[in-house]
């Protein structure tokens, strides 16, 4: 509304410069502007533009990480977060917006002088309430609208859903609130609920009073138009004051979340005292008809603005709730990533992972409230959800808050040997066979050291303690004992205790693998996959499996087991074997509606039809995985998937076809941040039949393909691999 010549100095700007940075008071209008500008400017940028709300960040420990998010870079490489980034962006013509700066501007002062160093064609545009500082920045600054001109009151109009003249209550509504486009939507809700009339009377008593009486409460300092922002201020305290007493009660609890909420959230986290499960409701309602919350979306999900969220925060540290409300929110999202972790296996596992996307922010503000509190019950958040970040492409978090919560957590048990078995997964996923060798042996011990404390307090009575003592005792020697051994010995994981062919279970005392041992040795036998011993990884996972009743869909461990061996069956060549016991699983896991597994086992299908000399059949599993990882949002899993599917196309003879997935399998690759990998046998595979593909349609039709997939889109090339179909 009234933009349209800030719009054209953008976009001026924006072609001549590589760093633009739309400056102004909050609730300006600054981040709407930014996004019509990016619309109206994409089309000149090849590789597309890319959007970053800064907002829900709390400092810059994860702002690369949250940058390389917004632009699909699932980093998996373990080097310095800012170089990865530099790599994805080094070849790309794009549009980067970096939305809400200011409460950062220093690190993305930094950030953003190193992406522009490193990409010749990278423009960035922020918003931020001061300029970043960086050589070359164009500043655009963006003022208030006219407060007397038709914009403002039309925008006061459109969002009260009235006619108002022009001279009379409504254009003295503008002009007290000096055009600012918050200030004026706030007032249209509550002339919505009021009248004009009433509602310039009241601005006129609260504006007409001394500054420093107005609202004084927002700590943020702005060195931008301080007097504007005071103006601002007084409308958000005015909306304040209107709000009924469980409103604004409601209001300040809300501040603890930085991203959206559903109804159950904010009951589960903002209850209390006079807001009850049955107020709260009738209290959220009155927030969503004063624009203090945004009404929810198609999810069922609220918002606030930033700047009003801040305001909600200083009331919320007046009433002396802060911790209070923010330790209630870490349980209630530590409670998520619990149930999450629990109904892993089985028909709700699609809607947890897609919870725990959608949950990330909050998520992460709880872990880092846990960090400080309460480090052990960080460990136990952090390990229930590390996995799902994982699979999402989320490691750098995922290993972040993993070695945090572990540095800090003094505490035994399951929730140490889950983090260390998720901490090991992710170290392999990045490559770092090294260091993910030292945590799959910590988390080994720490598994037979829980189990074994497990069976001590099941099978003795409560007055043997000092027997459960001694036990205790020697379980503890013998755990230092093996890590003493095995320092000493240097041994690798094909001579660890549980690849050995005596059985280790079978001992005095001992107790036979629970979830955890199942799990450690799904992790060892992960790490020997990847790294080209899958007669090591068969050994440990078919020795432990072989020590468990029960069957594979008795836990998600046991699941993972069964997909291990699986895949050492098709490393050692016993592809009938590994074919039989993949098709059996994979039925299993559509008979609980199971996802993950399901999809790795259709890349296991497809890897086994390659080797038996069947491409068709390779194709139509590589698909399947194909169709499992874009609904998991997998980009790493897509990678393998397109690699498998043009191995499989080449083999058939469909050279064309083979170029397009490639050169699309490429570009996520590059998304991946690290080159082409995969098991051992797919990649002597593609080589051979990439040679057969370019000898049969020739080179400079194969390159030329390869390249229009590279620089295009990768979604439009996956939904062509997917469709069958070579060309755009």
């Amino acid at each position: 509304m009234g933009r349209r010549t800030e719009l054209g100095r953008i976009s001026a700007a924006l072609a001549e410069d590589r760093l633009v940075t739309v400056t102004g008071v909050g609730g300006v209008g600054k981040t709407r502007l930014a996004l019509r500008s990016a619309h109206r400017a994409a089309e000149r940028f090849p590789d597309g533009a890319w959007w970053t709300d800064l907002t829900p960040l709390d400092g810059d420990r994860l702002l690369v990480a949250l940058v390389a998010d917004s632009v699909d870079l699932a980093d998996h490489t373990p080097g310095m977060a800012s170089t990865a980034l530099c790599r994805r962006l080094a070849e790309d013509r794009l549009l980067l917006v970096l939305d809400s700066c200011e409460h950062l501007a220093d690190p993305c002062a930094r950030l953003v002088a190193d992406l522009l160093a490193a990409a010749p064609g990278l423009t960035v545009l922020a918003t931020s309430r001061r300029p970043l500082g960086v050589d070359g920045e164009r500043v655009v600054a963006l003022d208030p609208l006219p407060p007397a001109g038709r914009d403002a009151l039309e925008l006061l109009r459109r969002a009260a859903g009235e006619d108002f003249p022009a001279a009379g209550p409504a254009g003295e509504i503008c002009v007290r609130l000096e055009g600012i486009p918050l200030a004026l939507e706030l007032a249209a809700a509550q002339i919505r609920l009021q009248g004009a009339e009433a509602v310039r009377d009241q601005l006129g008593t609260r504006l007409d009073t001394p500054p420093g009486a107005r609202f004084d409460l927002l700590a943020h300092t702005e060195r931008v138009w301080p007097s504007r922002h005071q103006t601002l201020r007084a409308a958000i305290g005015w909306s304040h004051e209107l709000c009924a007493p469980l409103e604004r009660l409601l209001w300040a609890r809300l501040s603890v979340f930085r991203g959206p909420f559903d109804l159950t959230s904010a009951i589960a986290v903002c209850s209390g005292g006079p807001l009850t499960p049955a107020t709260l409701p009738v209290a959220l309602d009155g927030l969503v008809r004063s624009s203090v919350v945004r009404p929810p979306d198609g999810a069922g999900r609220h918002r606030m603005l930033d700047t009003i969220r801040a305001y909600g925060a200083t009331w919320l540290e007046r009433t002396g709730e802060t911790g209070t409300v923010a330790d209630r929110h870490a349980a209630h999202f530590r409670g998520i990533a619990r149930r999450a972790d629990t109904e892993w296996l089985g028909a709700r596992q699609l809607r947890w992972y897609r919870s725990v996307d959608a949950h990330h922010t909050d998520l992460r503000t709880a872990l880092d409230r846990l960090l400080r509190t309460d480090p052990d019950a960080a460990l136990d958040l952090v390990g229930s959800v590390a996995f799902a970040w994982s699979c999402r492409g989320r490691l750098r978090e995922a290993r972040d808050g993993l070695e945090q919560a572990l540095l800090l957590s003094g505490s035994r048990g399951r929730a140490r040997a889950r983090a260390l078995w998720a901490l090991g997964v992710t170290l392999v996923l990045q490559g770092e066979f090294g260091p993910a060798q030292d945590v799959s042996e910590r988390c080994a011990r720490e598994a037979r050291y829980t189990e074994y404390e497990e069976a001590l307090e099941e099978g003795r009575p409560e007055g043997r303690r000092e027997g459960r003592q001694e036990a205790r005792r020697d379980a503890r020697s013998e755990a230092r004992s093996e890590a003493r051994s095995e320092a000493r010995s240097g041994e690798r994981p094909e001579a660890r205790p549980g690849e050995r062919p005596d059985d280790p279970y079978a001992g005095a005392g001992r107790p036979r693998p629970g979830d955890l041992t199942l799990d450690a040795a799904a992790l060892a036998g992960l790490l020997a996959l990847t790294t080209g011993r899958p007669m090591a990884a068969f050994v440990v996972v078919d020795h432990v499996l072989d020590a468990v009743s029960g069957g594979p869909a008795d836990s998600a461990a046991r699941l993972r087991c069964g997909l291990v061996r699986v895949f050492a069956l098709t490393g050692l060549g016993r592809l009938a074997e590994a074919r039989e016991r993949a098709l059996a699983l994979r039925a299993l896991c559509e008979e609980l509606d199971e996802h993950w597994t399901r999809t790795a086992l259709e890349y296991q299908l497809a890897l086994t039809g390659l080797l038996e000399g069947e491409p068709a059949a390779a194709a139509g599993h590589a698909r399947a995985m194909l169709e499992g990882t874009r609904r998991l949002g997998a980009s790493l899993g897509v990678a393998l998937g397109l690699d498998v599917l043009a191995t499989a196309l080449a083999a058939a003879g469909d050279g064309e076809r083979a170029a397009d997935v490639s050169g699309t399998g490429e570009a996520y690759w590059r998304s991946t941040g690290q080159p082409r990998r995969g098991l051992p046998g797919l990649r002597a595979l593609r080589e051979k039949y990439t040679d057969t593909a370019r000898a049969t349609i020739g080179e400079p039709a194969y390159e030329e393909i390869f390249l229009r997939a590279l620089t295009g889109l990768p979604q439009d090339g996956l939904d062509r691999a997917l469709r069958g179909s070579p060309r755009a």
